[in-house]
């Protein structure tokens, strides 16, 4: 599917849980990428009735509004939805940056629709949108170690030794989001998960 003509704004929501006790963990890099497109762009997330911080800005010649919502992980859909709404943005150009576990750390994969495969942001997303047909931008954080339950690796904070390879792993997804704005899913992909 073609990026769509410029005609409406896009949507670019990063996944995370609010507050400084979280702001390391892995379940956070969605806000991490959202930071960093908007210090690209030079927004300031301000907070807004629909319960996300958010700013519309001018990314890769495109009208986007960046957001994170400050609810918990869990119930992120109604805060999307309602930004959604308030914006009038077409699904087709609604795109969420997550943390995924099934995917090598530092390693990112991008697709449109799917299930949630047991992330429950994603879960409430889908259910709050009446659809799973957006597009994701996965950044891998890999499996937990031993038998560490997934939920408790999710909260944890990035490793010394990941912390070090984040900062290019956060960049590369913010460019990732931004290909997707510009170039076909398809295009955006084969470049992306070549590495």
């Amino acid at each position: 599917m073609e990026a769509p003509a410029d005609d409406g704004p896009w949507l670019v929501v990063g996944l995370g849980n609010p507050g400084a006790s979280y702001a390391g963990n892995r379940h956070n890099i969605g806000f991490m990428v959202v930071d960093l497109l908007a210090e690209r762009t030079g927004a300031r997330l301000r907070s807004h009735r629909s319960r996300a911080e958010i700013d519309q800005v001018r990314l890769a010649g495109r009208s986007v509004v960046l957001a994170r919502p400050r609810t918990f992980m869990n119930v992120s859909g109604p805060p999307v939805a309602a930004v959604r709404a308030f914006y009038k943005i077409d699904l087709s150009r609604v795109i969420v940056v997550h943390d995924e576990l099934d995917i090598p750390f530092d390693a990112i994969r991008l697709k449109r629709g799917g299930g949630d495969n047991g992330h429950n942001g994603l879960r409430s997303i889908t259910s709050s949108l009446g659809s799973r047909d957006y597009l994701r931008v996965r950044v891998g954080i890999g499996r937990p170690p031993g038998r560490m339950d997934p939920a408790d690796f999710v909260l944890r904070d990035f490793s010394p030794v990941e912390r070090k390879a984040l900062p290019l792993i956060v960049d590369n997804a913010a460019d990732a989001v931004e290909s997707l704005l510009q170039e076909e899913l398809a295009a955006v992909q084969n470049r992306f998960h070549a590495g």
